[in-house]
């Protein structure tokens, strides 16, 4: 078992070069943006994003308090599992099932049923299940004291951080998959997510400060469900990013570790990238993974800031363009994870079959499938390519969508000056899609 593997094969072989791929995606990108300026004259998200409300009866069923409670408490169970599991199970990662649980069942399962459910993470988030079950017990007791309030000007930069964090432990450190170091990293962000909620309160730290609440919310702003004045509903996809107020501090450092992270994970494995660190040790190796790591999150945040600058001077604007156009790399982020996660997640997540009968790598076969045999090669790598072209190219053609929408509510009279906001937000399209395309085909 070689669990945690990138992706399989090679995309070398491929009927048509790997040049006219990316020459085809850039100009599908501009033939894109030439139909929006011409076809999409007034701004349609906004008045989509509330949706039509699904029976009340389901609506009912689906935020009950049992379920949720429900829900909540086997999240709690999970954690704990997975915690044991790391702490005192086999130290073979294969035979281990927190790398697996962590860096496939939970990192990028969930990533498809948020963007086809909704905000699912509201409900199966064991620190939040725990921090108001804890809360309510408080307050039973008498015991409830009230929270700070949260400082307005921290807004997301701790989410941001522990999104960091995350990304550093599974992308520079020597050994991101030891059970170990799971373990140990399961105690640190607890106890840091637990304090943050005492401190706070629940209902301010969690959509702030919590890394995978944030993470997860974000992505949920693409799927076609949501939850409006206590009612489930029905809605086109990806109308959740138009319109509203401009995000709250850090959204931008955010969303710019969520596409540095993933774009680093490429370029950490090309032939260039492996070549040159191959005989680094373990300390210093991981250093110089986490500078790059630093590096490729600092473009992505410079290269947007650029963008935002050219676009304030092209409309002759001081509005805050930066905060209002954030919205259109949550796409963007999605597919660069889908694109290049995918072959993973269906082929290392067959895994958790075999793992679920023995967590602890002890010689359990608590279900009876301790012998499932998973195919390791259920794709072409040809497939896989295609996939990755496909998703990379439709992610950025919806967020020119949603920065050409924004661009017309914050322009409504004067469309030629909405327009011009969008020609360096179609040059930054392009650089993140030909740099996406490049980087998966060197992996």
């Amino acid at each position: 078992m070689t669990p945690l593997a990138h992706g399989v094969g090679s995309v070398q072989d491929l009927p048509v070069p790997q040049w006219l791929f990316l020459y085809g995606a850039g100009v599908v990108l501009v033939v894109s943006f030439a139909a929006l300026a011409l076809l999409w004259r007034q701004p349609l998200l906004a008045r989509h994003a509330n949706g039509r409300p699904l029976p009340a009866g389901l609506s009912r069923v689906v935020l009950s308090p049992a379920l949720r409670i429900a829900l909540g408490a086997l999240a709690v169970f999970l954690l704990f599992v997975v915690f044991a599991a790391a702490l005192v199970g086999e130290r073979s990662v294969g035979s281990n099932l927190a790398p697996t649980f962590v860096y496939v069942a939970f990192w990028l399962g969930l990533v498809p049923l948020t963007v086809v459910l909704g905000n699912i993470w509201r409900a199966l988030n064991p620190w939040r299940a725990a921090a108001e079950g804890a809360e309510w017990l408080a307050g039973r007791l008498g015991a409830h004291a009230e929270p700070y309030p949260y400082p307005e000007r921290l807004g997301r930069w701790p989410a941001a951080l522990g999104l960091f964090l995350f990304a550093a432990l599974e992308l520079a450190y020597f050994e991101p998959a030891d059970p170990r170091a799971l373990a140990l990293a399961i105690v640190l962000y607890s106890g840091a997510t637990w304090i943050g909620a005492l401190v706070f309160g629940s209902r301010a730290w969690f959509p702030n400060a919590e890394a995978f609440t944030v993470y997860f919310g974000l992505l949920a702003r693409i799927a076609p469900f949501a939850v409006r004045d206590g009612r489930v509903v029905v809605r086109w996809p990806a109308v959740g990013l138009a319109g509203g107020s401009n995000p709250r501090p850090g959204t931008v450092a955010f969303v710019a570790v969520m596409l540095g992270s993933v774009a680093f994970d490429g370029f950490s494995r090309s032939s260039f990238w492996v070549d040159e660190t191959a005989n680094l040790g373990d300390l210093t190796g991981s250093l110089v993974r986490l500078a790059g790591l630093l590096v490729w999150i600092a473009a992505v945040f410079g290269i947007y800031h650029l963008t935002v600058f050219a676009a304030k001077r092209l409309a002759s604007t001081d509005l805050d363009l930066a905060g209002a156009f954030v919205w259109s790399l949550v796409p963007i982020a999605l597919v660069y994870a889908v694109s290049h996660y995918f072959s993973l997640l269906v082929i290392e997540g067959q895994f958790l079959v075999t793992l679920a009968s023995d967590p602890f790598g002890f010689g359990w076969d608590l279900f009876g499938t301790r012998d499932f045999r998973p195919n390791l090669a259920p794709f072409a790598p040809s497939t896989i390519w295609y996939v990755q072209v496909g998703t990379l190219v439709a992610g950025h053609v919806v967020g020119l969508a949603v920065a050409h929408d924004r661009a017309l509510e914050l322009f409504p009279r004067d469309t030629g000056r909405a327009l011009r906001t969008q020609y360096p937000f179609l040059v930054l399209m392009v650089i993140y899609t030909v740099a996406g395309l490049y980087l998966l085909s060197q992996d």
